[in-house]
């Protein structure tokens, strides 16, 4: 397919015919620790690896750290950014996730982006569209990702 994903308005069959690639990456995005900081009040988590970067720097990170769930929560904005558009979509709602597993703490001031495998797409009822996605979250100048998951989303169409 030569169409544009990230523009470029999707049938669900021509989604269905993608099954198996990617089909969008994100751009760079800053993790700061003002970030991590906001995150860690908000959730009410103030480990110190996360907020004190002068005990941090002792650890074996050598500074603070993004929380695993800070990092998993960016996927809502980078798939907003590299998941194409799905025709006569009226909304769609995150509907959970499988085999999480938070591979490289992303150290403050690191660069982070989204990868968006398209996993399987099926139809429950004619109005749903579950969809699942093989998503991976890189850092820049690691090898490794900071997360893999199986992400599920539920889109309801219009009829």
């Amino acid at each position: 397919m030569t169409a544009d994903l990230k523009t470029d308005t999707l049938t669900v069959e021509e989604l269905k015919d993608l099954i198996g690639q990617e089909l969008g990456v994100s751009s760079w995005s800053k993790v700061d620790q003002a970030q991590i900081d906001a995150f860690a009040d908000v959730t009410r988590d103030h480990q110190f690896i996360h907020v004190d970067p002068e005990r941090a720097a002792a650890t074996p990170f050598g500074g603070t750290i993004a929380h695993g769930f800070l990092t998993l929560s960016l996927l809502s904005a980078m798939a907003q950014e590299a998941q194409p558009v799905i025709k006569d979509t009226v909304m769609g709602v995150n509907y959970g996730f499988d085999k999480v597993r938070f591979r490289t703490p992303v150290k403050a001031g690191a660069n982070v982006r989204g990868r968006f495998v398209l996993a399987d797409a099926r139809q429950p009822k004619p109005a749903e569209l579950d969809v699942t996605w093989h998503v991976t979250v890189e850092i820049e100048g690691e090898r490794r990702p900071a997360l893999t998951a199986e992400w599920l989303n539920r889109f309801y169409l219009a009829q």
